[in-house]
């Protein structure tokens, strides 16, 4: 009975492994085909062996053929499982899914309360989706957002991009530096061995030709190979302080990651070829027409009107000439100089006019602009 109980006991497990290994649609085990790959469709999860999902989707898609499940799967959504938990593999799906559309960053929000509250926001509806409550709402918000922050999404999407770049950039270099300081202190140790045989193959020399003193020989021997290796170590450190300050010079500068103040940019103004410059009048605004006694006879007269003259022309000099000296302030350009000598212009005369009493040539003066 011990024996039996043992036997059973310990057959259990590989029975329920075995299981797990068993096409749920052709019944195959990998007992039978060691080589059976299985495949999983994010649309329902149901796992089925490389043989089926050629011989059931290869004329298009199909419905799902596990009893229950009546989904429509595509041959080009069938991937390699990834976790063995196949809660697990869909847990992490629908996370990168909703990542990749609420993928705002810290520094998208003015105050750390707004920033927590957008996470605690999408871990709810991750939640939701995972476990399928209110599993249509959750599917709307999810695309309304999508839609409503497309722009955003690509801008952030393309950020994340050029940082990944760069951190695998700054890890090659990385890598590189490391093989070149391991070659040079290679190359400085060959170099010493090269230089102590030498040294000493110089002292034998010297000691079997039998010139100087052997004490002598061996101090000056020794002064010769720290002079060679202290330089040696000077141009090595100069090589280092060069690379440091290369690399120095073209690493970015440091990046905080933080909240901050967003400020649109300002929509650009259309190109002015004139450069803001305007040829409108500040004191007077131009008519079609004015009616005066004396220039009837030029408008009627066909010598003024013929080559295309127009009295447009005439009006708005008359005007500007009239005008011209309105907003300009002698007394102060010309203060500290004897105004006495500044000949009086019209306005000047029109203003003496008027403080003698002549009001009515006053008035001529000052409307008669033509």
């Amino acid at each position: 009975m011990s024996r039996v109980a043992q036997r059973g006991g310990a057959s259990a497990p590989n029975r329920a492994g075995d299981g797990e290994d068993i096409c749920p649609v052709c019944k195959t085990s990998r007992y039978l085909n060691p080589n059976m790959r299985f495949l999983v469709n994010p649309e329902c999860y149901h796992k089925m062996c490389e043989s089926c999902v050629d011989r059931i989707f290869s004329q298009g898609p199909a419905q799902c053929p596990v009893a229950g499940c009546r989904r429509t799967l595509r041959k080009n959504k069938f991937r390699k499982q990834t976790f063995e938990d196949i809660q697990v593999e869909r847990e992490v799906d629908i996370r990168r899914r909703v990542a990749d559309v609420f993928n705002k960053r810290e520094e998208d929000f003015d105050t750390l309360l707004d920033y927590n509250n957008y996470l605690n926001d999408v871990e709810d509806l991750t939640f939701n989706l995972i476990y399928k409550i209110d599993l249509e709402e959750s599917e709307k918000k999810l695309e309304s957002h999508r839609l409503d922050n497309e722009q955003s999404i690509i801008q952030n999407k393309a950020l994340a991009s050029q940082e990944s770049q760069s951190a695998e950039m700054r890890k090659m270099l990385e890598q590189e530096q490391a093989k070149l300081r391991r070659e040079a202190a290679r190359r400085e140790e060959e170099e010493l061995r090269r230089e102590r045989e030498e040294g000493r193959q110089e002292v034998i020399n010297k000691l079997a030709s039998g010139d100087g003193d052997a004490s002598q020989i061996a101090r000056e021997s020794h002064s010769i190979v720290l002079k060679k290796s202290s330089a040696r170590r000077a141009a090595l450190e100069r090589q280092q302080q060069l690379a440091s300050e290369s690399n120095g010079a073209t690493k970015t500068s440091f990046l905080i990651k933080g909240l901050k103040q967003k400020v649109e940019p300002e929509p650009e103004k259309p190109y002015d070829p004139f450069g803001s410059l305007s040829d409108a009048r500040d004191f007077y605004v131009l008519q079609d027409d004015y009616d005066v006694d004396w220039l009837r006879s030029f408008k009627q007269d066909p010598r003024h009107n013929v080559g295309g003259y127009d009295f447009k022309e005439f009006y708005d000099r008359a005007l500007c000439d009239a005008f011209s000296g309105l907003g300009v302030f002698v007394e102060d350009e010309m203060a500290g100089k004897e105004l006495s000598s500044i000949a009086p212009d019209s306005a000047t005369a029109a203003a003496h006019a008027v403080t003698e009493g002549n009001t009515n040539e006053a008035k001529i003066i000052a409307e008669n602009v033509f």
